[in-house]
C-alpha cells in the first residue's frame, strides 16, 4: 500500500508544480488604426544613430549644464492623404536607463553626464523620460492632402550630479509613432 501511495504522490507532484501561480506572463500590446506610415530618422528607416559634438568638460562643469545640442528629425511617408482636416501625429519617447531626472543614463566612461531630448522650439523644457509609460512629444502635423510630414527634436548632454568627467557618452531612446 505505501508503494502506491508514494506512486501516487511522485506521479501526481508535477501537476500541482504546473498549478502554482506563475510570474512567467507575457503581455501583448497592439493597436488597429486608420493610419500608417514608414517612419526615418534623419532619413534613415533602420538602426538610426544621432551623432552629438564632441564637447568640453569645462562646459559640463556644474550640475544642470547643457551643451552640444543637436537636431534630429523624424520624419513620415507613405501616409494616406488626410481629406478634410490635418492629422495630429504624436510622438513617443521611452527611454532605456533613464535617470532619477529624467534624462537618458549615460552607458559609456563619461561620468556625471547624461542625455537630454527636447523640443528645440521650446528648449527650456526638455522631455521627463520617467514615466513607465515615456514621453509623448506633439508637433507633427500631416495636412490635408499630404502624404509626408516631418518634425524636428534634439538632444543634448546635461551634467546632472556635478561636473562631467571626460569619456564616451551613449544612450537609446525607444520610439514610435502615434496617430491621432
Amino acid at each position: 500500500m505505501k508503494k502506491h501511495i508514494l506512486a501516487f504522490s511522485i506521479a501526481v507532484a508535477p501537476v500541482f508544480a504546473f498549478a502554482a501561480p506563475s510570474t512567467n506572463t507575457i503581455n501583448f500590446q497592439g493597436e488597429v488604426t486608420d493610419q500608417t506610415c514608414d517612419v526615418t530618422i534623419n532619413g534613415n528607416a533602420s538602426n538610426p544613430t544621432v551623432l552629438l559634438p564632441t564637447v568640453s568638460t569645462m562646459q559640463l562643469a556644474a550640475a544642470g549644464d547643457t551643451a552640444g545640442q543637436t537636431t534630429f528629425t523624424i520624419g513620415v511617408s507613405g501616409c494616406m492623404a488626410p481629406t478634410t482636416t490635418a492629422q495630429a501625429i504624436g510622438t513617443v519617447f521611452v527611454g532605456n536607463q533613464v535617470t532619477s531626472q529624467g534624462n537618458l543614463g549615460n552607458t559609456g566612461t563619461a561620468t556625471n553626464v547624461a542625455l537630454q531630448l527636447l523640443d528645440p522650439q521650446s528648449p527650456s523644457s526638455p522631455f521627463d523620460l520617467s514615466s513607465a509609460e515615456g514621453y509623448t512629444a506633439a508637433g507633427m502635423s500631416l495636412p490635408v492632402g499630404a502624404t509626408s510630414a516631418s518634425y524636428d527634436f534634439a538632444v543634448q548632454y546635461v551634467a546632472e550630479a556635478g561636473a562631467a568627467t571626460a569619456g564616451s557618452v551613449l544612450g537609446s531612446v525607444q520610439y514610435a509613432v502615434t496617430y491621432r
